[in-house]
């Protein structure tokens, strides 16, 4: 089709919305901004949506896509060098352990005692261990069951269990 030439320059649906907009203002008595013979008029059956797709391919409608770009920001792009890349790099390294320190030295303050990593790692654990015990301590008072989930391995074994029903 030869419509599918235009697809370079306009999506599908720009295309639908102009063929949509001329054939709109042909079918409402709108001059024509292409010279057709009554000849091909008549072979196209006085169709707005042919003769609207004839104008455009012959590229002499008024019509212009307007196309929203996303917002513009006052902020500049600068394309950064290697040397600065490494910089970044570095400087965010160094925050981390920067970090890492500080957590360390609360967990110094709360013990009193120097604490390795393993330390703190282990008394996250603790806490999450607490938090757990609470948990089913509610719901034991609540009177509720505590279920876990089934594995596949449970279903086999419960499965190799019943005997076959013969006949």
């Amino acid at each position: 089709m030869p419509l599918e030439q235009l697809e370079d320059k306009f999506s599908k649906y720009e295309i639908a919305r102009i063929l949509g907009a001329r054939a709109l203002q042909i079918a409402m008595d709108a001059p024509l901004l292409l010279k057709i013979s009554e000849q091909e008029l008549d072979d196209i059956n006085y169709n707005p949506l042919e003769v609207a797709k004839k104008e455009l391919l012959a590229e002499v409608l008024p019509i212009t896509v307007n196309r929203p770009l996303p917002k513009r920001k006052k902020q500049k792009i600068k394309i950064l060098s290697k040397e600065e890349i490494e910089e970044k790099i570095k400087k965010e390294e160094e925050a981390e352990k920067k970090e890492e320190k500080v957590a360390e030295q609360k967990v110094e303050q709360e013990t009193g005692e120097e604490s390795p990593k393993d330390v703190v790692d282990l008394k996250a654990d603790e806490a999450l261990e607490k938090i757990e015990k609470s948990e089913e301590k509610k719901i034991e008072e609540e009177g509720a069951e505590i279920m876990e989930l089934a594995n596949p391995e449970d279903e086999q074994e419960d499965m190799e269990e019943e005997s076959p029903v013969e006949i």
